[in-house]
């Protein structure tokens, strides 16, 4: 059996949500930003709050397979500031 090409424009899209929590630093805001920006992706929406040393960042952006959304999410946990990050699909828009 042939193995699913993940990265297919034919793969299904999502509209994902991320929600982390990141190092209330300068610059934490514009490196998460910037793994979008890298990949031409902009997000539809973003909230941020600022809670004592840390930031609780949400951010919603469509348009993406589950699998690039997943390697996205890595690429925020593995940048320094980051202490926390959770993806999940987004919720239906009533």
């Amino acid at each position: 059996p042939l193995r699913e090409d993940v990265w297919s424009a034919n793969s299904a899209h999502h509209c994902v949500h991320y929600h982390l929590q990141v190092e209330a630093e300068p610059d934490s805001l514009c490196r998460l930003l910037n793994l979008f920006a890298l990949q031409f992706l902009t997000p539809h929406k973003m909230l941020m709050n600022q809670q004592d040393d840390w930031l609780e960042i949400e951010i919603e952006i469509a348009g993406l397979s589950w699998h690039r959304a997943e390697l996205i999410a890595q690429k925020m946990r593995n940048l320094i500031c980051v202490d926390n990050v959770r993806l999940q699909p987004a919720p239906p828009k009533s």
